[in-house]
Parts: structure tokens; C-alpha cells; sequence
């Protein structure tokens, strides 16, 4: 096996473990309401949604890939160096961040990784400004269209709802939550497994496996196999943030929070922004708590996510600019 070959396979290797540790940090994401709603057990919550992300590989397309591949930093820099530093500065973030039980961004942990090693290789002008400008937009936007689509779908379903007992409300919702719980999985896998698409398509690109950026079929498959598989694995600690600490959800609040969840991810991903499924979720819960009373919120917890969300990117990014230079240092290799 020659050089380029093996640096290509150990590349493509880290970013499916990338892609991993994604699922299993943002199983949160995915389950966190349908458990702490008791709808689903934790076992069944994880097969559940592992299911659903794996079949978001099949006819969703892969606009977020692209972007992330190709539309970010400027593949005349990238090299297997950057690839690997940018990996590695997404992955020690997650670890960091999974194990402080923070709800933080894998998707921002990877593009600001990327952005890193590629800066501290070839300077601010590897950046493409025109692919970030819809990222930085969704930092703040992703959050606020999930607050406010959980919170205008809460109002909706207690008016529609008003006149029916607490009891039969519950036995309706805890149904229609296995769907909402189905709908934000995909999109969960449409948008966040994209990502490691993009990835692993460029480090073919760089390795002159593609004559032009594309996805093949074969790493689609593998990167939304790789994100299931996280996710059944489970990120138990940012589970029990997510699902009980910022604030107590009912099945029809667990429904509306997945629904606005799944409506922002799907619609991102058909403009093919590379979007934060914990901020939208994370949103989409306090727009559920505050139709109850803005206590109802833990605002001390929320501030805390939030901090953590302003840092991923610059951490990470530095992160992998350190993890960059270490490898240039050691093999000689830029």
C-alpha cells in the first residue's frame, strides 16, 4: 500500500470516527425528549433514532456536504495535514464538551476545526467568507426558529386540545411522538452526517481519488452507518441536560419541540446550511418551557449551553491549529 493510499484510508478512518463520536455526542439530540417524556425507554429511544438517522442516507441529498467539502475553505490549501488537524480539533472538543454534559455543536466543533488548521497553514485568506455567512447566520437563527416554531406549535396544540381531558392529551401525544421523534432523527442524519460527507470527499479530492468534488454513493452509506452507530451508543451525560435539566417536558411538549426541530433541520438542509442540530433543539425546548412560565426554564443552565456555543468554534479551531502545527512539525509535511 503506497503512502498517499495508506494517508487517505487512516484520514478517511478519522473522520468516520469523527462522525462516531457526532452520534453519540448528539444522541441528545435525538432522544433526550422522547426519554425524559417516558414515551420510549432509553434503549428503545437509541435504536429508535439510530434507525432514522441511517435512513436519511437514502434520498436527501447532499447540498450540506458540498458546502462543507468545498464551500468553506479553499481546497487549493487543504491537505492531508489540515484534514487531520481539523478532525482532531472537532473530536477533542466533542470529548471535552460530552463529558462536561454540554449540548454543544459537532457541526460548528467540525467547520471551525477545519477552519483552523487550514489558518494556520496558509493564513485568513484560505477561509471562503461567502460559505460562512450562512453558517454564522444560522448560529443565532437555528436557535430562534426553533424557540419560536416549538412555541407557536405548543399554543396551536394546547387550543386545539383544550377542551380533552390531561389524560387522553397523553395517550394522543405519547403516540404522535414516536413520529416527531422519527421525523427530527432524519433530520438529524440529513444534516449532521452530511458534514463527514464532505469531509471524506475531500480528502479523495486532495488524494486524486475524484477528478472533480463529488459525493460517491459508498461514502454516504458509510458516513450515516458511522453516525447511527453513535447514536446508539449514547451520550448519557448531555441526555440528561437536554431532557430534564433546562426544563420538564410533557409528551405534547416533546412533540412540538421534535416537529420545530425537524422543520428547521429539513429546511436548512434543502439550502444545504451546515446548521447546529443541538442549538435547534436546545431552542426548540425553552420555547416549550417559556409557554408555561418563563421559571419554568433553568436560565442559569441555558446561559451556560450558550457560552459553550459561543466557544466551539474558536476553540476548536484552535484546537486543530495546534494539532496542525504538531504534525507539520513531526513529519515535515504542510
Amino acid at each position: 500500500m503506497d503512502v498517499v493510499l495508506l494517508t487517505v484510508v487512516l484520514l478517511i478512518g478519522v473522520a468516520l470516527l469523527f462522525d462516531f463520536i457526532n452520534g453519540f455526542h448528539d444522541a441528545a439530540n435525538s432522544i433526550a425528549t422522547v426519554v425524559s417524556t417516558r414515551v420510549l425507554t432509553p434503549g428503545q429511544a437509541v435504536v429508535w433514532a439510530a434507525v432514522f438517522n441511517f435512513l436519511a442516507a437514502f434520498g436527501f441529498g447532499t447540498a450540506v456536504a458540498r458546502t462543507v467539502g468545498s464551500g468553506m475553505v479553499d481546497l487549493a490549501v487543504v491537505t492531508s495535514a489540515v484534514i487531520f488537524g481539523g478532525l482532531v480539533g472537532a473530536i477533542v472538543w466533542d470529548l471535552i464538551t460530552w463529558y462536561a454534559g454540554l449540548p454543544t455543536s459537532s457541526s460548528h466543533a467540525l467547520v471551525g476545526g477545519y477552519a483552523g488548521a487550514a489558518i494556520a497553514k496558509a493564513g485568513w485568506g484560505s477561509i471562503i467568507s461567502s460559505g460562512w455567512t450562512k453558517t454564522l447566520v444560522f448560529i443565532v437563527l437555528a436557535p430562534l426558529m426553533g424557540l419560536a416554531i416549538a412555541l407557536l406549535l405548543s399554543v396551536v396544540t394546547l387550543w386545539m386540545f383544550r377542551g380533552f381531558s390531561p389524560r387522553r392529551v397523553d395517550t394522543w401525544f405519547r403516540r404522535l411522538q414516536l413520529v416527531s421523534a422519527a421525523l427530527y432523527s432524519l433530520g438529524h442524519g440529513t444534516n449532521d452526517a452530511q458534514k463527514t460527507m464532505g469531509i471524506v470527499a475531500g480528502v479523495l479530492f486532495t488524494g486524486g481519488y475524484l477528478e472533480v468534488f463529488t459525493i460517491p454513493f459508498w461514502v454516504i452509506i458509510a458516513a450515516h452507518a458511522a453516525i447511527a452507530a453513535g447514536t446508539l451508543s449514547g451520550g448519557w451525560r448531555i441526555v440528561r441536560t437536554m431532557g430534564t435539566k433546562i426544563t420538564k417536558l410533557q409528551p405534547f411538549g416533546g412533540f412540538a419541540a421534535e416537529s420545530s426541530g425537524a422543520i428547521t433541520l429539513f429546511l436548512a438542509s434543502s439550502l444545504g446550511i451546515p446548521v447546529s442540530t443541538t442549538h435547534t433543539i436546545t431552542g426548540a425546548i425553552v420555547g416549550v418551557g417559556a409557554i408555561r412560565r418563563a421559571s419554568a426554564v433553568r436560565w442559569g443552565l441555558a446561559g451556560r449551553i450558550v457560552w459553550a456555543w459561543v466557544l466551539t468554534i474558536p476553540a476548536s479551531g484552535a484546537i486543530a491549529a495546534l494539532a496542525y502545527q504538531v504534525v507539520a512539525l513531526l513529519f515535515g509535511v504542510a
